[in-house]
């Protein structure tokens, strides 16, 4: 689905970063590095990163409204 707001094991703010880094990582950066520049230090901040998968195309269709 969407990337989750916050961290579930620290509470930090997590989602406002996850555009500039596909970007990165579209761009051809390494995935650490990315992680590095985008400013994801810790590993649970990390592991939110790595372990997503976006979903949002697959579940869209099926989110309109049945008449």
């Amino acid at each position: 689905m969407i990337i989750p707001v916050k961290c579930f094991s620290c509470g930090g703010l997590i989602a406002h970063k996850w555009e500039e880094f596909n970007e990165k990582k579209a761009a051809g950066i390494e995935i650490g590095d990315a992680l590095d520049e985008v400013g994801i230090e810790r590993y649970c901040c990390r592991r939110m990163f790595l372990s997503h998968i976006d979903l949002i195309a697959e579940v869209a269709p099926f989110s309109t409204s049945r008449e």
